[in-house]
């Protein structure tokens, strides 16, 4: 998926989601509705920091061989370090507490909680940028997009199934949502906005490696001798997949689109995980399904509607 992406080019973000960016979205949104179940069936083998540690590590190698093949100057000083360390350590915690919560909720409630991301950008947005300003229409189709997220998982909701500390994995699934929103902000709001889509996601992903790492080490997890491919499958996936490509193209999109647009589109998660169980393992599809399909997709068309002319 990132090997289309063409190169940056200064002053060229665009005021509208064109094709391009729906098709690169709606791409993403398909790889992560697997991402929880994926992290979900690797933590029989491997504990949930080292796991969150391993995949960074194994997509910053892969970004810095893709980087060095496509000539890119990835070292070169150009005043993003501070910014590339505050995303980095923001990206580091939002995935330690994904990650650890998994331990403790189901995938599914972790997949509607850390997609709350998109109101924190909203909200921050036009402190960084004031044409970013959700209007009231689009602020009705955010949260119109959301309430078909929950009503997709609402019978979950109302039978909690994951144990007496459900709540906590809950929290960090929500402490996970406001740290991806404030990555966002942070993206925009400095240097790194106009940085190389690759540099911008090698600061994440190195800090986030070399911390979660260290605090694996220090919790105490045990590390695992032997692996199966019941765990090495999903990592693989989660590592070239998800973290490397899908992350890429992200990173790309934020710093050519309006965030609070492309945002809202990452709603469209929680619904294309359901449909996978759908279409790949049978499950039935449900009216419910069906209305929350539709009500998302109506608040993201409400959020990219066109503003009227002043």
């Amino acid at each position: 998926m990132s090997a289309t992406l063409p190169t940056a080019r200064h002053g060229d973000r665009k005021d509208h989601v064109d094709g391009l960016a729906v098709a690169l979205l709606l791409g993403c949104c398909a790889v992560w509705g697997l991402g929880q179940v994926a992290a979900k069936l690797t933590l029989s083998e491997i504990p949930p920091l080292l796991q969150a540690a391993t995949r960074s590590l194994g997509a910053a190698l892969l970004l810095v061989a893709w980087s060095s093949w496509r000539g890119l100057a990835l070292w070169r000083a150009d005043g993003t370090g501070r910014a590339g360390l505050l995303a980095g350590a923001l990206f580091a915690i939002e995935f330690g507490c994904i990650f650890v919560g998994l331990q403790y909720t189901t995938a599914s409630r972790m997949s509607v909680f850390i997609y709350f991301a998109p109101f924190v950008v909203a909200l921050g947005m036009p402190l960084i940028a004031h044409s970013e300003r959700l209007d009231r229409w689009q602020a009705l189709g955010l949260a119109l997009a959301f309430g078909g997220v929950v009503w997709a998982y609402f019978e979950g909701f109302v039978r909690p199934t994951a144990g007496p500390l459900q709540w906590l994995g809950d929290a960090l699934g929500i402490a996970g949502a406001v740290l991806w929103g404030l990555t966002t902000l942070v993206l925009r709001g400095s240097r790194l906005g106009s940085a190389l889509p690759e540099k911008a996601l090698l600061y994440q992903l190195a800090v986030s490696a070399v911390a979660l790492g260290a605090a694996s080490l220090a919790a105490g997890e045990v590390w695992p001798v032997r692996l199966s491919g019941a765990s090495l499958w999903p990592l693989a996936f989660q590592t070239v997949v998800i973290t490397f490509a899908s992350y890429l193209v992200w990173f790309w999109l934020v710093r050519h689109y309006p965030a609070t647009r492309i945002s809202a589109f990452t709603l469209l998660t929680p619904i294309f995980g359901l449909l996978a169980g759908v279409l790949l393992l049978g499950e039935p599809l449900t009216m419910r399904l069906v209305v929350a399909l539709a009500a998302v997709c109506a608040g993201i068309a409400l959020v990219n509607r066109a503003r009227p002319k002043t």
